[in-house]
C-alpha cells in the first residue's frame, strides 16, 4: 500500500532535524500535497530538469533534494524563469519535493562525517557553529503493574536515548497520595478517601523535537486519569552538531597524497590545492559545498590543511600567507557522498517502519562543468 508523504517527511527530520538549519536557509517540504499516497521517492543533490525528467519517468512521487529548490522568496511562478519552470513541472505531475540542506551539513552523520569517513578522518568534531540538542528529564509516577508498558511506550516514542544506548532510565520505590473527588473514576481507591500506594518513580532522557510524543505515549500507556509528570529542561551538552568537521589522520600523508586520495574517493577528474606538495598532513579540517569562509576556523584549530569547494582567488592568497595548505576539491565532488548514504538510511528506516515504499538515487548527472 503506498505510503504518506508526510510519514517519509517525518523519517527525514529523525535523520536531520530542520532546527540545526542555518537561519537564511530554506529546509523541510517545498511542494506538493503533504498527505499524497507515493510508492517511489527519488534522493538527489540538486534538482534540475533533467532530475525531473527522471522522476516522471520513473514514477517518482517525492523527490529528496540537499539543494533546495526555492532558497529565497519568489514574487511569481512564471514557465519563462528557469526555477518557475520546475515548480510548475512539478505540481503539474504531482511530484513533491523535500529540501534537507544546512540541517543534513551539520547533524551528525550527515555530508561532513560521510566526507570525513569516505577519507579516513578519526576524532571529528565540528568546526563552526556548534549546536547541542536541546534535551529534557520527564519523570512520571507509575504504579508497579504498569512500569514496563510505561517505560516502553515512552522509549519507542523516542526517549531514553544515550549515544548507542537505548531504553535508559531510573527508576526508584516510593510512596504515593491521593484522594479521589466526586466525579472521579479512578484506577486505584475510592472517591473521598486518601489513598496511600506504591509507585515508581521513572526518569527519563528526552530530545526536545519528540517530547510531545513521548508525553503523549506515555499518557496513553499509564493507567491514571491525571498522570502526574514533570518536565525538566536540561543543560547537558550531548550531540555536539555544526558545520564542518575538524579531524585527524592517524598517520601523517604529504599533501600531493592527500589530493590524490581525494581524486580516488570522489571519483573527481581534478583538484586544486595550495601548498606545498610535500607539505605533511595530520590535523585536517572540512566542509562540504561552498566553505571558503571558514579558513579562519581551520586556522584556529590547528589545522594542517583544509578541504572544501568553490575556493576564491583571494581566500587562496590568504591561505597561501598564512600557512596552511587549502585544497578545493569542488562543491558537487565533496557534497554528492551524501545522496547514497541517504538512501541507504532511509531505506532503512523504512523498512523499521514497514512501508511499502522504494527509495530510488538520482542516476542523472547534474555537474554544470566540463573539464578539458
Amino acid at each position: 500500500m503506498p505510503e504518506r508523504i508526510k510519514n517519509i517527511v517525518q523519517m527525514m527530520e529523525e535523520i536531520a532535524p530542520p532546527y540545526l538549519a542555518e537561519e537564511w536557509d530554506n529546509v523541510g517540504f517545498q511542494i506538493g500535497d503533504i498527505n499524497q499516497l507515493i510508492d517511489k521517492a527519488m534522493i538527489c543533490l540538486e534538482v534540475t530538469d533533467a532530475v525531473i525528467d527522471e522522476a516522471i519517468a520513473k514514477g517518482v512521487g517525492l523527490i529528496i533534494s540537499h539543494h533546495p529548490l526555492i532558497f529565497r522568496p519568489i514574487r511569481n511562478i512564471r514557465m519563462q524563469d528557469p526555477t518557475g519552470k520546475m515548480i510548475f513541472r512539478l505540481i503539474q505531475h504531482r511530484i513533491g519535493l523535500y529540501c534537507a540542506h544546512t540541517n543534513l551539513d551539520s547533524v551528525l552523520g550527515g555530508v561532513n562525517d560521510v566526507l570525513a569517513t569516505i577519507l579516513e578522518i578519526k576524532d571529528t568534531i565540528p568546526l563552526n557553529n556548534t549546536r547541542f540538542e536541546k534535551y529534557f528529564k520527564l519523570i512520571v509516577f507509575v504504579p508497579h503493574s504498569h512500569v514496563e508498558g510505561v517505560r516502553d511506550a515512552m522509549c519507542r516514542a523516542g526517549g531514553g536515548h544515550i549515544g548507542n544506548y537505548s531504553h535508559c532510565t531510573f527508576q526508584t520505590e516510593g510512596i504515593g497520595t491521593f484522594k479521589p473527588l466526586e466525579g472521579t473514576n479512578p484506577f486505584i481507591g475510592k472517591q473521598g478517601v486518601i489513598e496511600k500506594t506504591p509507585e515508581v518513580r521513572m526518569e527519563i532522557i528526552v530530545p526536545k523535537e519528540k517530547l510531545d510524543a513521548v508525553v503523549q505515549e506515555m499518557i496513553q500507556a499509564h493507567p491514571y486519569e491525571e498522570v502526574a509528570y514533570d518536565v525538566i529542561p536540561l543543560d547537558n551538552a550531548v550531540n555536539r552538531h555544526g558545520l564542518g568537521r575538524v579531524g585527524k589522520f592517524k598517520k601523517p600523508l604529504s599533501l600531493f597524497q592527500l589530493c590524490q586520495k581525494l581524486k580516488e574517493k570522489l571519483g573527481t577528474a581534478s583538484i586544486k590545492f595550495v601548498g606545498d606538495p610535500d607539505k605533511q598532513v595530520q590535523k585536517v579540517g572540512l566542509c562540504g559545498g561552498s566553505g571558503g569562509e571558514f579558513i579562519q576556523e581551520a586556522l584556529n584549530c590547528g589545522c594542517d590543511c583544509y578541504i572544501t569547494g568553490d575556493i576564491k582567488y583571494h581566500d587562496a592568497q590568504y591561505a597561501l600567507h598564512t600557512g596552511i595548505a587549502l585544497i578545493d576539491a569542488g562543491h558537487l565532488e565533496t557534497e554528492q557522498i551524501i545522496c547514497a548514504d541517504l538512501a541507504r538510511r532511509l531505506e532503512e528506516a523504512v523498512q523499521a517502519h514497514r512501508y511499502d515504499l522504494q527509495i530510488l538515487l538520482s542516476q542523472t548527472n547534474i555537474n554544470p562543468f566540463q573539464v578539458l
